[in-house]
């Protein structure tokens, strides 16, 4: 047990006696401290029993001086006071102002006699911390041989944290990366789950360097990561604040990591199975019913699913910009097999497998694919395939597939919905190419008014089909007036305005000059302004 002022007062060679401050006998002693200073808080960390003659205090002799010196030692966090008295001490006898206010302060104050030096006060002070701080290294180390003891034979995750509880009195709680209570004791799991949901993201934004602590309704909690090379899980440690606890707290943590490493291994055979139940449902040939059947069998009931097909080596394709932080190829086979094991675990179902560079999955379009590839996969080229009926699953993933060098290009995920989109397309070229490209069909429009005019009219004319009567009163303008427009915006760009061809040069460089203002590229003519009546873009 911690040294307290009641044991430093039970020592007898000590000689020390109690003149006031009862109230405080069951503090801690951390330390001893000789001062003769008038303000010793400002020396002091808390928990020290602080000692003085007293010599510039009986020089001053004033109850308010020993009214402030005692509440001085007690805003400084001091365990005890302890008044050396003698005859050849400035101080035969304790002043009853520094009693009344060491009462008031619930501050001991305690006497030494001559013959006890203060010497020996620290030696009694230090002499005791270090035998407490054997006996916990003892117990410390008694209770890590029990908890290895248990993982060697076998005991299990509960097993452990039972032991864990028992040897400490605090509670644990386990959870995967996913916030998936595994087991616990000593506490509500669930409750303590859902109490620590907020500290839990923290911890996982930062992976396996990350660790918190943080108060629940149930008291004060710690959160460490769990897991080898990769993170497995969490540990929820509550009322953990003993120093064996403290202590042994990086023992749990590592025998919870080899525990979860091994259940991952354990589950390879599973990961295998749903791996070859993947390729079945890829199977062009499967019929409609038999891949429902398939798909019910692994837990997946969305009448349509979406192939994902995430990068893990950079294979042949173009390298990624710099700040994409792409895998390069030479991504080992255990890199590869990792990531499948997290977006297995990840997705319902678990549907997944590595093929070449890239781990492939098929889940039920009710999964936020967006959500699992940043918290799985994030920084990886993933491209996203189409919802389609479970025998479409192989045409959803090679669409998913042909999308890896569009992902790499944008730095993020990109899904079959905007692989046709245009906006997309722009956003493949370079700023300045998008700006050449606008300038070299829009540049003969003329000056800047005429421009402007001319540009809007266009823009509209194109977003209505080339309607005059609609593009007229969106514009609120006469009728002739667009056609007039049009006309000489053919005739100064060279263009046939019946054309399809023609017109969607111009509507591509409508949106190119768009998108190169977007990114900064400016134009040489001005930024283009919405008219009044046109519609928004």
């Amino acid at each position: 047990m911690p040294l307290t002022v009641r044991d430093l007062l039970a020592i007898p060679s000590l000689r020390l006696g109690l003149v006031a401050g009862r109230a405080g006998l069951g503090s801690v002693v951390e330390a001893a401290h000789a001062s003769e200073t008038l303000g010793p808080a400002a020396w002091l960390e808390g928990g020290e029993v602080v000692m003085t003659t007293g010599l510039l205090l009986a020089e001053q002799d004033t109850a308010e001086a020993y009214t402030s010196y005692a509440e001085d030692v007690a805003h400084g966090g001091a365990a005890a006071l302890v008044l050396g008295l003698g005859r050849g001490l400035p101080l035969q006898e304790p002043p009853p102002a520094l009693a009344q206010a060491a009462e008031r302060l619930g501050l001991p104050l305690l006497t030494a006699p001559e013959r006890t030096p203060f010497v020996a006060v620290t030696k009694a002070v230090f002499g005791a911390r270090a035998a407490e701080e054997r006996r916990l290294l003892e117990r410390t180390l008694r209770t890590q041989r029990q908890l290895t003891a248990v993982t060697a034979a076998g005991g299990g995750l509960d097993a452990l944290l039972r032991a864990w509880q028992q040897a400490t009195g605090g509670g644990a709680v386990v959870c995967d990366v996913l916030g998936r209570l595994l087991g616990a004791a000593g506490a509500d799991g669930p409750a303590a789950l859902a109490d620590a949901a907020s500290i839990l993201d923290v911890v996982a934004l930062r992976g396996l360097r990350g660790s918190a602590d943080g108060d629940l309704p149930s008291g004060r909690v710690q959160v460490q990561p769990l897991g080898g090379a990769r993170l497995r899980g969490f540990l929820l440690l509550l009322g953990a604040g003993s120093a064996e606890s403290r202590l042994l707290g990086s023992v749990l943590v590592s025998l919870l990591s080899v525990e979860l490493e091994r259940r991952h291994l354990a589950d390879e055979p599973q990961r295998r199975r749903r791996a070859h139940l993947l390729d079945r449902l890829l199977s062009p040939e499967l019929p409609a019913a038999q891949a429902r059947a398939l798909l019910t069998s692994a837990g997946v009931h969305c009448a349509s699913v979406r192939a994902l097909a995430v990068a893990v080596a950079a294979d042949d394709e173009r390298a990624a910009p710099a700040e994409w932080t792409a895998p390069t190829a030479a991504a080992t086979a255990s890199e590869r097999a990792e990531l499948a094991a997290d977006l297995a675990m990840a997705v319902p179902g678990g549907l997944v497998r590595v093929n070449g560079g890239a781990a492939e999955l098929l889940v039920g379009d009710d999964v936020d694919v967006l959500g699992t590839l940043a918290r799985f996969a994030p920084g990886r080229p993933a491209g996203i395939g189409p919802a389609v009926g479970p025998r479409h699953a192989a045409l959803s993933l090679r669409q998913a597939r042909a999308l890896l060098p569009t992902s790499r290009e944008l730095g993020r995920p990109v899904t079959a919905t905007e692989a046709g989109s245009v906006r997309l397309l722009l956003r493949l070229g370079s700023p300045a190419l998008l700006s050449a490209f606008a300038e070299t069909v829009l540049a003969p429009l003329g000056t800047q008014d005429e421009t402007d005019a001319l540009t809007e009219t266009l823009r509209v004319w194109l977003e209505t089909n080339g309607s005059w009567a609609e593009t007229a009163a969106l514009l609120g303008v006469h009728r002739h007036t667009v056609q007039s427009r049009v006309r000489r915006i053919g005739r100064l760009t060279g263009r046939n305005m019946d054309r399809t061809e023609d017109r969607v040069d111009l509507w591509l460089a409508l949106r190119a000059r768009e998108a190169a203002s977007a990114a900064g590229e400016h134009p040489h003519h001005g930024e283009h302004t919405p008219h009044p009546g046109g519609r928004p873009r």
